[in-house]
């Protein structure tokens, strides 16, 4: 047999019986599997003990850290590599060619994935790509520090983004993102999404000089243009029409109707939010700090 790949995947979790099986199945070529999980009240733990992964418990206080910095600062890897997997997400052997390559090469600190998005039963080929920076070397960073003071009940960096020292390079082959537990769960994670970042654009504005220290070329735009009245619309006339999001049918349509959705609604919150902080005189936000 040939050695196992170097890397530890995390896969952290909250009640996903659904999707955790198709997930796990698909990692036996690396050396550790870590599964993280949030006290679920399904068969989540005992899935992720079939599969040979060491289960970690975790359970958030509402600040700093979140599960994935909980997890790079407490956790003693078995290997000198990380990535970063949900639950929803499934790699193929190609994939792991390329990590393979990549982590064994060592040229770079970390790398951006690709994710191929499965919608409505349908894999979305135009668009706009999802891309993170999800695989890294252990030490190299963590992911962006926000002393949020529970904005939400995300318990796990979502839209924090890894700052890592060192060169940064990309694995081309995707990962599937499916979800297998349907519209309704993305809709409610997307009100969940939609909460925090209402709060954090926010923050965000509240801090002009140093809030955006941190970010990526891709947020400095998102951030920067968030609340103005046009964005929601012009990111679905973006993905739909000037990346042929319309070739891809139905779900090429509604994936860049709810987007544009999600993107009303951080807006319609930004102003509930703000307006709730203006009455009562005060900030409930802290500084934002690198992580």
């Amino acid at each position: 047999m040939s050695a196992k790949i170097p890397v530890t995947v995390v896969v952290p979790v909250r009640n996903e019986e659904k999707n955790l099986p198709q997930c796990l199945e698909r990692l036996s070529r690396f050396a550790e599997i870590v599964v993280v999980d949030s006290s679920s009240t399904d068969s989540t733990p005992q899935i992720a003990a079939r599969y040979g992964a060491t289960v970690l418990q975790f359970e958030w206080n509402g600040r700093y850290p979140k599960k994935r910095n909980w997890t790079l600062i407490s956790h003693a890897f078995a290997t000198e590599w990380v990535f970063f997997l949900d639950a929803d997400e499934i790699v193929d052997e190609r994939f792991c060619d390329a990590v393979e390559r990549a982590v064994r090469k060592g040229d770079c600190t970390g790398y951006w994935i690709n994710y191929a998005n499965v919608f409505l039963g349908r894999t979305l080929r135009h668009g706009l790509p999802q891309k993170k920076l999800a695989l890294f070397k252990i030490g190299s960073g963590l992911y962006e520090r926000i002393e949020e003071s529970a904005w939400s009940k995300l318990d796990m960096e979502i839209h924090e983004h890894p700052i890592i020292a060192g060169s940064i390079g990309e694995i081309a082959e995707p990962v599937e993102h499916r979800d297998f537990r349907g519209l309704s769960k993305f809709l409610e994670k997307h009100i969940e999404y939609a909460q925090w970042e209402a709060r954090r654009l926010l923050r965000l504005e509240a801090e002009a000089a140093t809030g955006a220290a941190n970010l990526t070329p891709r947020q400095r735009y998102k951030y920067g243009n968030l609340a103005r009245w046009w964005y929601p619309y012009a990111y679905f006339l973006y993905v739909y029409v000037l990346r042929l999001g319309f070739l891809d049918g139905r779900a090429g349509f509604l994936y860049a109707f709810y987007k544009g959705w999600y993107f009303q609604s951080i807006q319609l919150l930004r102003k509930e939010y703000g307006g709730e902080e203006a009455v009562r005189g005060v900030s409930p936000f802290p500084r934002v700090i690198p992580g």
